[in-house]
């Protein structure tokens, strides 16, 4: 069950994240910052409780990581600019 649920909080982390790229707004943000946390986190529970190599497991979270957060950074930049131009 923790697996289907980090799953699912996984994708959704990344499709919160390109919706804020793509129509940037700080709720979009938040949105994107509690999903990543909460992916992290099932992942590490993951990890404790069954064992897996930590290895493959470190490598496959350090990408969805990178990948997270560079959606992340690019909507942070937009909603920025856009702030900056409607003042």
């Amino acid at each position: 069950m923790l697996l289907i649920s980090h799953l699912i909080i996984a994708l959704s982390s990344l499709v919160a994240a390109t919706a804020a790229v793509i129509y940037p707004s700080y709720s979009k943000l938040k949105l994107s910052y509690l999903l990543t946390a909460a992916t992290i986190a099932t992942g590490t529970a993951l990890v404790i409780v069954t064992h897996s190599p930590l290895l493959s497991s470190c490598l496959a979270g350090l990408t969805y990581t990178a990948v997270a957060l560079s959606l992340i950074v690019a909507a942070q930049k937009r909603l920025a600019k856009d702030y900056i131009n409607n003042d």
